[in-house]
């Protein structure tokens, strides 16, 4: 039985990428999930315990996690978790594998520049449609802005606003206060 499950935590290897025996490319990487209370008496966060996950991801997600993941880095996985029991050299152990699904950064801690990667067939051929269908989460996406942009991966975003546009917070919070 595979349950789906999605940890929180923090990559602990760099990620090494290899492939199958078929020639699917599949990236590797430790997960650690440390859970934590807060100590009344010292007033302050203290680790309990951390739980470790060995993390597979394929295809093109493997590709992706290589190129954006490294060591330290707090992530989002969503996949679904084995555990097994192995033996090696005369030693026993149970590891929880986790076969991802999806795999982000938790931008909680830290920023992201996120870039899609292009479309071609063997993309829609890769989530299991038929080239060239489409399915309905690409309606209006971002790679179809890229494209009537005239400018091959670089997408359109004159209509956002840049932290240069934003009013300065200083000024704005210092007004908001002497307002009160």
């Amino acid at each position: 039985m595979q349950d789906t499950v999605t940890i929180v935590g923090n990559v602990a290897t760099d990620p090494t990428q290899g492939r199958t025996a078929s020639g699917v490319p599949v990236t590797n990487f430790r997960l650690a999930s440390t859970h934590r209370r807060f100590d009344d008496a010292t007033q302050t966060w203290v680790d309990v315990s951390t739980n470790w996950y060995s993390v597979a991801a394929f295809r093109q997600l493997a590709e992706n996690t290589k190129a954006s993941l490294r060591s330290g880095d707090s992530v989002i996985v969503t996949g679904r978790m084995k555990i097994r029991s192995w033996e090696n050299n005369g030693k026993q152990g149970t590891s929880v594998d986790i076969d991802a699904d999806a795999i982000g950064h938790d931008l909680r801690w830290g920023t992201a520049a996120y870039r899609r990667n292009p479309r071609s067939a063997n993309s829609d051929q890769s989530r299991g449609h038929s080239a060239p269908g489409r399915d309905d989460r690409d309606e209006g996406s971002v790679a179809d802005d890229a494209a009537g942009s005239g400018v091959e991966g670089e997408v359109d975003t004159s209509w956002a606003s840049t932290d240069r546009d934003a009013p300065d917070f200083d000024e704005e919070f210092a007004s908001a206060i002497s307002s009160r």
